[in-house]
C-alpha cells in the first residue's frame, strides 16, 4: 500500500465504496472505464467523492504526493484525459443535485449531471432549457467547461455561456465560489479551459424558455460519386452562411461512408420553416424528410437518436478524432470543397465506420468577444469533427485510419492557404487530438498567454494536468502565441462601417 493510497483512504473516511486502486480486480473495466480503448491509461486511483469537502481532501492528498488530478463528469474524453495515467481520477457521479429558482429561472446543477438528465430536469419541472450537445451521456462538468456546442448554440450560445457562477476546488484544496463578480480571473479561465484549473462541483446557470414548436429536417444524398456530392455541400454552406439566415435555423452536414446527410432543427413552426426554405432546392436527387416536433424534449430525443445512429451511441471503442475550426467566419472556397470530396473518393479509409461532421456555428456564439471567456473560437463559422473507429476491437487504430483523417485536414488547410485564407484554423478542445503539434495554441489561440498567467497564479505545480492542458507561464511546453487578435464578425462590421464613413468624408 502506497502513501498516496493511505492518504486517499483517509481523505474519504476509509469508506471502501469511495475509492479503487490498480490492484483491485477488473480495475480498468469496472472503475477506470476508458472511453477510447486505443489509449491505455492506468490511474493511480479512482475516487468517488460525495461532497465538495471530499474533493478538496482528495486534491490535497494528491498534491502532497506529487500526483496529477483530473475531474471526471461523463468520461467521454476522446483521449481519456479524465482518466490520467498514474494520476488521480475524481469521478463526480455522486454530484447529481438540481434545483431551479422560479423567480430568476437560474438552475443549480451538480457537476456529475449528464446532459440527458439535465434536459429532463429542466423541461419536466418548468419547461426550461439551455444550449448543449447531442450526446445524453456526456456530463455537464466537462462539456460546459470546454465549450459545449449543440443545435441551439446559434440561438442561445455555447453551454459555457449559460454559466453564471460555480463552486470549484483549486489546486491548494481551497473551495471557492467564482463568477464575474468574485474570483473573476479563475471564472474566466474555467469557461473554456476548466480541466487545467480546478474541479467544479456545482454550476449556477441561466436557463431559457423551451420552444414549444420545432421542425427536424433531413436531406440525404446517398447515390453517385463523391465528386457528384460536392455541389450539394457548396449549396449547403452558401445557404446556411447567409447573414440574413435566422438564428432559429441550425444545420449540420454529415459526411459518412454512405454519402452526405444534411440535418438540422428549426426552432419554430412548420410554416416558418417552409418560409425559410421557400425557393431553395439542393442540386441532385435528395431523399428529404421533415418532422414537426411539438415540444423541446421530443426534439432533444430526436438528436439523441441521430447521434446513436451515426456513431453507435458513443460506446467505448478504439477510435481516432480530428477537428478544425473555420475561424474568421469565411466560406470554404469551392476549389477546396472539390479537393476535399475528391480526396474522400480516392483515399482508402481503413474502416467503414467514419464520419466528418460540419457544424454550422455563428449566431449567439459569435456575439461574444474573443477574449470574454477562455473559449477562443468565437469567430468560427463552421466546426469540423472527423472521427473513425477501428472495427476490430483487438487491433489498434491502424495507420491507414489515422492517415485518412490527418490527410483530410491537410487537404482543407493547404487548400485554404492557397485560396488566400490567412486565419489560423484552430481546434475545438472537446474533440481531443493527440497528434496536434501545438495543442494549447490550437485550442486557446489568443487567450493562451492570459491562461498561462492564471495557471501560474492558481496551479504553479500543475496539479490539474493532462497531456494537452494549459501549462504555467515559462514551462517548456508553452507554445508560440499569435501576435494579433482577430476580429469577430461584429467587430469587422463596425470597422467596415467606420471605413465607409471615412471614405464619404474624404470624397
Amino acid at each position: 500500500m502506497t502513501k498516496l493510497e493511505d492518504d486517499i483512504k483517509a481523505a474519504l473516511g476509509h469508506d471502501e465504496d469511495l475509492y479503487a486502486f490498480p490492484n483491485y480486480p477488473l480495475y480498468s473495466l469496472e472503475y477506470v472505464k476508458r472511453y477510447n480503448l486505443d489509449i491505455d491509461t492506468t490511474p493511480a486511483a479512482v475516487t468517488f467523492p460525495k461532497t465538495t469537502a471530499h474533493v478538496a481532501a482528495i486534491v490535497k492528498a494528491a498534491a502532497a504526493n506529487g500526483t496529477k488530478v483530473q475531474g471526471k463528469s461523463g468520461g467521454h474524453s476522446y483521449a481519456n484525459f479524465s482518466s490520467p495515467d498514474k494520476g488521480v481520477v475524481v469521478d463526480l457521479k455522486h454530484f447529481q443535485g438540481y434545483t431551479i429558482d422560479t423567480t430568476t429561472w437560474q438552475a443549480t446543477v451538480g457537476a456529475g449531471v449528464k446532459l440527458g438528465n439535465l434536459t429532463k430536469f429542466m423541461f419536466d419541472s418548468h419547461k426550461r432549457a439551455m444550449a448543449h450537445g447531442v450526446c445524453p451521456d456526456v456530463g455537464i462538468g466537462g462539456h460546459a467547461t470546454i465549450g459545449g456546442l449543440g443545435p441551439s448554440s446559434r440561438l442561445w450560445g455555447a453551454a459555457l455561456d449559460h454559466i453564471l457562477e460555480v463552486e470549484v476546488v483549486l489546486a491548494d484544496g481551497s473551495i471557492i465560489r467564482a463568477s464575474e463578480k468574485q474570483n473573476s480571473d479563475i471564472f474566466w479561465a474555467l469557461k473554456g479551459a476548466g480541466g487545467s484549473f480546478g474541479i467544479i462541483t456545482e454550476f449556477v446557470v441561466r436557463t431559457e424558455e423551451a420552444p414549444d414548436a420545432l421542425v427536424q429536417y433531413s436531406f440525404s444524398f446517398t447515390t453517385g460519386s463523391w465528386s457528384s456530392i460536392a455541389p450539394v455541400f457548396k449549396a449547403w454552406q452558401k445557404f446556411v452562411s447567409d447573414k440574413s439566415l435566422t438564428r432559429k435555423f441550425a444545420s449540420t452536414a454529415n459526411v459518412t461512408a454512405a454519402g452526405l446527410i444534411i440535418t438540422g432543427t428549426y426552432f419554430g413552426t412548420q410554416a416558418e420553416y417552409d418560409a425559410v426554405m421557400k425557393g431553395f432546392t439542393f442540386p441532385g436527387n435528395a431523399s428529404s424528410h421533415t418532422v414537426h416536433v411539438k415540444d423541446w424534449l421530443g426534439a432533444v430525443s430526436n438528436w439523441w437518436e441521430q447521434f446513436f445512429l451515426l456513431i453507435g451511441g458513443g460506446i467505448p471503442a478504439r477510435s481516432y478524432a480530428k477537428t478544425l475550426t473555420f475561424n474568421g467566419a469565411d466560406l470554404i472556397p469551392d476549389s477546396v470543397v472539390d479537393k476535399m470530396f475528391q480526396y474522400m473518393e480516392n483515399t482508402e479509409k481503413g474502416t467503414l465506420l467514419w464520419f466528418a461532421i460540419f457544424d454550422l456555428a455563428g449566431g449567439a456564439v459569435n456575439d461574444v468577444a474573443l477574449d470574454a471567456t477562455a473559449y477562443a473560437h468565437r469567430d468560427a463559422l463552421f466546426y469540423l469533427q472527423s472521427y473513425a473507429i477501428e472495427l476490430n476491437p483487438l487491433e489498434a487504430v491502424s495507420p491507414k485510419i489515422k492517415g485518412f483523417l490527418t490527410g483530410l485536414n491537410k487537404v482543407i488547410e493547404d487548400g485554404m492557404k492557397v485560396a488566400g485564407f490567412n486565419e489560423d484554423l484552430g481546434s475545438y478542445p472537446g474533440y481531443v487530438d493527440l497528434e496536434l503539434k501545438t495543442p494549447q495554441k490550437d485550442y486557446w489561440r489568443y487567450n493562451l498567454p492570459r491562461l498561462e498567467e492564471i495557471k501560474t497564479k492558481y496551479d504553479p505545480k500543475d496539479i490539474f494536468h493532462n497531456p494537452q492542458s494549459v501549462q504555467p507561464a515559462g514551462q517548456p511546453s508553452t507554445q508560440v502565441h499569435p501576435v494579433e487578435k482577430p476580429q469577430t464578425p461584429v467587430e469587422k462590421k463596425k470597422k467596415m462601417t467606420l471605413i465607409e464613413k471615412l471614405k464619404k468624408l474624404l470624397c
